[in-house]
């Protein structure tokens, strides 16, 4: 005889109770009437077992199940529907209901429709009550809702119940969940006299797929037939718009739902503030802000986050501080706003500050978004390391894993550093833990061994993706234009054309353009600037577009050309420091003073802090011999309090990463790197080598320059990776400015002596060197 485990037990408390048998089906009843926990309900259950009222009494069987369904104690639900011998249709769509009211249980969407087949097995005909929920259990499947809202669309049909404003509704919503618009628009232009609801969901879904156009003709088209728009329409339209980057839109229906009369809640203020806050503008934010407060929305939780958020991106700081405090007991999400909103203001150490306070104090318990927060915060600002010891400090306080959104935030920490080991490890990560195969893991991951070096590893794990976004194409196309790679850009491309599957966007022009600019293919990448300018793909050219054109055309030496380019950028996009920083970096290695100067006086005027130009320019006055130049480029930088940065380069030797500093001697085993770059020095003369002396860029003796070139960092982490690895080992090294030519020619040397494959990462691209060439073909 089959019985549940919940039987079992009602039966053991149904002996134990004190009531008269005769007294037991009322007693029964009334512990139905009040239940309100599961133990209660137990009870209720052993009365009826033992009253001989179960299973015989469908409608008490009934009220059971209902009760089990409305405290998610589905198992213990299904198994008392099978005991119910002669069910009723509300048997089933009771907990059917229930079942597609709880997506977050795993298999509930697939265990609702199996009891709805059963039913229909049964012979129990659908009615209006049932085929909703079962539509709702539909978008549950995922990529199999389609089909099954299909299915269910046409048992609809043959039961005459197509018509049903209920059914109709809920048809609406789950074409719209499966991204089908043109068939729930079919749906609804069907409905006799639509209420605000499907008229909301048809709203709310043109606005969730940035339909603008389409979500404020149907608005109007609802006001126009008598239709009163609720809080779930303008709602709906706002966090639509929003989300899909359709920002002023969104912004605007906030405003046009304030001058309609109609007052907005938490829900639309804390929808509009992220809008807002992506266009930067403070003043729409505290005019939002002074309404929030007016409503008493001050203390809502999500308000506050999205204030906080908002005064974060806006550079509102001490406005962010001042929110984030007046709230009271912080939540985690404004915690985790305010890390976010320090992170972007550059002020990271305020923002692990914050952290290290909030895990210490344990007034909040520290969620994956808040770890994921502070680890992406500190890989977004430079600090690298930290982001890294964080990521394995997370796997090992409490229950926290890293997700599909930490690991891209991590693995960019492990690509600027070359820290391929650490890349590695999170890629592990990702495949015990099932996440590899999401897009931005993949994306995420491709770029990473592609920074790290390994540019045919990315574009294996590339072509095995399931699935690819522009994110991905980006990251492989960015790979190639590290790499010099322009041809296998180009090829890459043109396969994302064929594919079909995702349209360039403008940072894939941005890595085409750069690609053709580190091979030197001019005409080609002035080709797809043709293509950007002719706004084929919808996009219009942008200011890193020129930029890229500049370079392209500067290094090639056409530097009237670059700067011609220059003066034609629109009225409405002047040049900002990267295009004049392009002009001034191909002056430098062309050495063309006089556009040199016109070109720095810009950059002094956009950016007057950044050291870099002032040593740009002070090199192209060093590499003519204009000594007086250099001096006035150096009172300059000494009245502003700028110091040059200086050169260093990291290499990894097993586990441990190493930096070299360019004349540092802190290094233990600097005597030795010393003692072995002589070796290298003396092999290298004996083969011809002369010390290319006219890039050290200071009036000094020839002796004194060669000594110079000596300490270049790139040259001391090559020394260190000789003596600490086996022959025949890889040396890869990272450099935090452009290589020089002196140390460029020694690479080459080293490689074919030393049988080494070394690859050296400067600040625009790879250098891989093996058997005395390098992969730029000595075009950088």
């Amino acid at each position: 005889m089959r019985r549940s485990s919940v039987l079992h037990a009602a039966v053991a408390l149904a002996v134990a109770a004190e009531a008269a048998p005769a007294a037991r089906p009322a007693r029964a009843l009334q512990l139905l009437l009040r239940s309100a926990s599961y133990p209660q309900l137990r009870q209720a259950h052993a009365h009826l077992l033992k009253s001989g009222a179960f299973p015989a009494d469908t409608r008490l069987a009934t009220k059971l199940l209902s009760l089990y369904s409305a405290l998610r104690q589905f198992r213990d639900a299904a198994l008392l529907l099978d005991d119910v011998e002669d069910p009723d249709p509300f048997c089933f769509s009771n907990l059917i209901s229930a079942l597609s009211k709880s997506p977050s249980l795993g298999g509930s969407a697939r265990v609702a429709l199996a009891l709805f087949r059963r039913m229909l097995r049964c012979g129990l005909p659908p009615d209006c009550f049932v085929l909703p929920s079962v539509l709702k259990a539909c978008a549950g499947l995922q990529s199999a809702a389609l089909l099954a809202g299909r299915q269910v669309h046409a048992l609809a049909l043959a039961s005459g119940l197509d018509g049903d404003p209920f059914v109709q509704t809920s048809l609406v919503h789950m074409y719209l969940r499966s991204d089908r618009t043109s068939d729930a628009q079919r749906v609804f232009d069907g409905m006799a006299s639509p209420g605000v609801v499907p008229w909301s969901a048809m709203i709310d879904g043109y606005a969730r797929r940035g339909c603008v156009g389409e979500a404020l003709r149907a608005f109007d088209r609802m006001c126009e037939s008598g239709v009163v728009p609720n809080a779930v329409t303008w709602n709906g339209m706002i966090a639509g718009f929003a989300a899909n980057g359709f920002r002023m839109e969104a912004v605007s229906t906030l405003q046009r739902m304030h001058s309609q009369g109609f007052r907005p809640d938490g829900s639309s203020v804390s929808s509009v503030l992220p809008a807002i806050g992506d266009l930067e503008d403070a003043v729409v934010g505290t005019q939002v802000h002074a309404h929030a407060v007016k409503c008493g929305l001050e203390s809502d939780g999500c308000v506050v986050s999205a204030l906080v958020g908002m005064y974060g991106k806006c550079g509102c700081v001490e406005e962010m501080l001042r929110v984030f405090h007046l709230a009271g007991r912080p939540e985690v999400a404004s915690c985790n706003a305010l890390v976010s909103g320090l992170s972007n203001n550059s002020r990271v150490d305020e923002a692990l500050s914050l952290f290290r306070e909030l895990q210490g104090s344990g007034a909040l318990e520290l969620n994956v978004i808040s770890w994921t927060s502070i680890i992406g915060c500190c890989s977004q600002n430079g600090r690298d390391v930290e982001a890294l010891d964080l990521f394995r400090e997370m796997q090992t306080v409490g229950l926290l894993k890293p997700n599909s959104v930490t690991i891209p935030c991590v693995l960019p920490a492990c690509a600027n550093i070359a820290a391929l080991t650490h890349g590695k490890s999170c890629h592990s990560f990702s495949i015990r833990n099932g996440i590899s195969e999401d897009v931005y893991v993949g994306s995420s991951l491709v770029d990473m061994y592609a920074k790290c070096g390994r540019i045919r590893h990315a574009r294996r794990l590339f072509d095995a993706m399931p699935s690819r976004n522009v994110v991905s194409w980006n990251a492989m196309l960015g790979g190639y234009a590290m790499h010099g790679g322009a041809g296998d850009a180009v090829q890459l491309f043109d396969a994302m054309q064929r594919s079909g599957q995702v349209r360039p966007d403008a940072i894939t022009f941005t890595c085409l353009l750069a690609a053709c600019g580190q091979a030197g293919l001019t005409e080609q990448g002035m080709h797809y600037f043709d293509v950007i300018k002719s706004e084929r793909h919808g996009i219009a050219p942008r200011t890193e577009h020129y930029a890229c054109v500049v370079s392209l055309l500067g290094r090639a030496g056409k530097l009237g050309r670059a700067y011609a380019v220059i003066g034609e950028m629109p009225a409405d996009q002047p040049p900002d420091a990267c295009v004049w920083g392009a002009l001034l970096s191909a002056c430098k290695v062309h050495g063309d003073v006089a556009l040199g100067e016109v070109a720095a006086e810009k950059l002094f005027e956009l950016e007057p802090r950044n050291v870099g130009n002032y040593v740009l320019l002070s090199n192209i006055y060093a590499g003519k011999g204009m000594w007086d130049g250099v001096g006035r480029v150096r009172d300059a930088m000494r009245a502003m309090g700028l110091k040059k940065n200086p050169g260093y380069s990291w290499i990894q030797v097993g586990n441990q990463l190493h930096m070299l500093l360019a004349g540092d001697k802190s290094h233990p085993q600097m005597p030795q790197i010393l003692e072995r770059v002589e070796e290298l020095d003396a092999r290298m003369r004996r083969l011809g080598y002369l010390p290319s002396t006219e890039v050290v860029l200071q009036d000094v003796e020839e002796q004194d320059k060669e000594v110079m070139l000596c300490g270049h960092s790139e040259k001391l982490a090559v020394a260190l990776g000789l003596l600490s690895t086996s022959p025949g080992t890889p040396l890869r090294v990272i450099k935090n400015l452009r290589i020089c030519g002196d140390c460029h020619t020694v690479m080459k040397f080293v490689s074919r002596f030393e049988g080494r494959e070394i690859s050296v990462r400067d600040t625009n691209r790879f250098h891989h060197f093996t058997d005395g060439v390098c992969s730029c073909g000595d075009y950088w």
